[in-house]
């Protein structure tokens, strides 16, 4: 059983490379793997080892300046979500691309998982989901806005197109593990709005706290490792990845003519040219011949966009 921890932080690092060197040392050396994200806005990732050599890599991580109180979501998983540990600088550790928004400043009004429910049921409030279109499209809470976004770079057009929708309502917003919403409650304060309220830990702190009885999370939460997603009680989803287009898919969908490994899915089928299928394929036969031989083929690996939060 390895345990896997998904982890952001917002401080201040003067020189994030300067970091990336220790750091990455200290997880393969104590069989980490997995991705962190450094810039100087603060640090994100989701990691996944032995228990005792996590605990050591957040020690190392918490006595990083600023990074006394950084928080985690720990979860398990049956088999190694990760094939290798790379730690990354970035301009930011999640990308929305404007300029200005702070979370160390000010964020929305954070909401325990006990009390989310009662927010989000209230005749004034609007629920907005801030992940991507593939993450909703396998579970999202009773009544969720959806902006079908394809990357959170593109929320704030998205706000800029649709807020009047939402005039004179209070505004609530989730993502998985809550770092997206410190950016774009931040960014909607600076906008003028008003009320702004955001799940605090995210959908991973809610699956994990709130009884599935009275859950009012419909479907499973897409996670960025090998799992691909967890239901309540963060236990293990049903679903796998098609790596073509790196979006969920259920074992039934591998029945669907449109599949093929690697190649292509239901989803993606008609997205891609014959040069793009044919160089797929060699790619799926390279891994193939890696699991052959035991081992993991790199190209296996979850995308790192911006790790699990």
């Amino acid at each position: 059983m390895f345990t896997v921890c998904a982890l952001y932080h917002f401080t201040r690092f003067d020189e994030p490379g300067a970091l990336r060197g220790p750091l990455l040392d200290l997880c393969r050396a104590e069989a980490i793997t997995g991705t962190l994200l450094l810039a100087g806005e603060g640090l994100n990732g989701t990691i996944a080892g032995p228990a005792a050599g996590i605990d050591r890599v957040l020690a190392y991580l918490r006595a990083l300046p600023g990074c006394a109180d950084l928080e985690c979501k720990l979860s398990t998983a049956s088999t190694r979500p990760f094939a290798r540990m790379k730690v990354r600088l970035k301009r930011e550790i999640v990308t929305m691309g404007q300029p200005g928004v702070d979370p160390r400043a000010k964020v929305g009004h954070y909401v325990e998982p006990a009390a989310w429910n009662d927010l989000i049921r209230a005749p004034d409030v609007v629920v907005i989901d801030t992940r991507n279109d593939y993450e909703v499209a396998i579970g999202s809470f009773e009544g969720a806005v959806d902006p079908a976004t394809r990357s959170f770079r593109e929320f704030p057009a998205w706000w800029e197109q649709n807020k009047a929708r939402f005039h004179n309502k209070r505004i609530a917003m989730f993502c998985t593990g809550g770092i997206r919403c410190e950016k774009s409650t931040n960014w909607l304060l600076g906008q003028g709005v008003e009320e702004v309220y955001h799940l605090k830990g995210g959908i991973l702190k809610y699956l994990e706290e709130v009884p599935e009885a009275e859950s009012a999370w419909q479907g499973a939460c897409f996670v960025f490792d090998g799992r691909v997603s967890v239901e309540h009680g963060l236990r293990e989803g049903p679903h796998e990845l098609c790596h073509a287009c790196r979006r969920p898919i259920l074992p039934e969908d591998c029945a669907r003519p449109e599949f093929e490994e690697g190649v292509s899915c239901h989803q993606c089928r008609d997205e891609t040219t014959d040069e793009d299928k044919g160089r797929f394929r060699e790619r799926q036969k390279q891994i193939a011949l890696a699991r052959a031989r035991g081992d993991r083929h790199l190209h296996a690996d979850l995308p790192d966009e911006y790790g699990p939060a």
